[in-house]
């Protein structure tokens, strides 16, 4: 399962009906701004994981973090510690609010919501997919694996590449740059 549909699948759909909720959307306006969002925060998050020392850092975060309480208690969704908690993870991701900004400009465009809830909308989306890497990586062992990430052993990717893989071909290379091109760069 990727990163999307887990996240639409958390809690039996409890996930997208709280964001839908805190935001005033529909649960389909929610879907499909999560299908506009999502792949920017995972190509992030896929970009730093490849990079120098970043998946120790990432699964070092995921170790740390409570992450995997957003997908368990969606109704945390809203509040201002999730907020403040995706903020950071966004300013870790991007390094700036104008690239988030962008980001939800580009959503906007897409989906016809306002870029001012899909900038709402970001922090949670990047709280819930640190939940649903939490959850794979506590899942699969990886988490134990930080010793094995730190040297960059392909091995401790494994659980992280199959929530990113979204074509299922075991590269995860392929689909953010498809992700970029599609979405980021018509």
């Amino acid at each position: 399962m990727n990163l999307l549909e887990t996240i639409m699948n958390a809690g039996g759909g409890a996930v997208v009906q709280n964001m839908s909720k805190s935001l005033g959307l529909g649960e389909s306006q929610t879907q499909s701004a999560l299908g506009q969002l999502l792949p920017a925060v995972a190509r992030a998050m896929g970009n730093n994981a490849s990079s120098g020392d970043g998946l120790g850092a990432l699964l070092g975060a995921l170790g740390k973090g409570n992450h995997q309480q957003y997908l368990d208690k969606p109704q945390l969704l809203g509040q201002s510690e999730t907020i403040n908690d995706g903020n950071n993870i966004l300013g870790h991701l991007f390094g700036s609010k104008d690239v988030s900004r962008g980001i939800a400009s580009k959503a906007s465009a897409n989906t016809g919501i306002g870029s001012d809830i899909l900038k709402k909308m970001l922090p949670m989306v990047a709280s819930v997919a640190m939940g649903a890497l939490s959850q794979q990586a506590s899942g699969s062992g990886m988490l134990g694996a930080q010793d094995q990430a730190q040297t960059q052993q392909p091995s401790a990717l494994g659980g992280l590449s199959s929530l990113l893989d979204f074509d299922g071909d075991g590269s995860i290379a392929d689909d953010l740059l498809g992700i970029a091109a599609k979405n980021f760069f018509k």
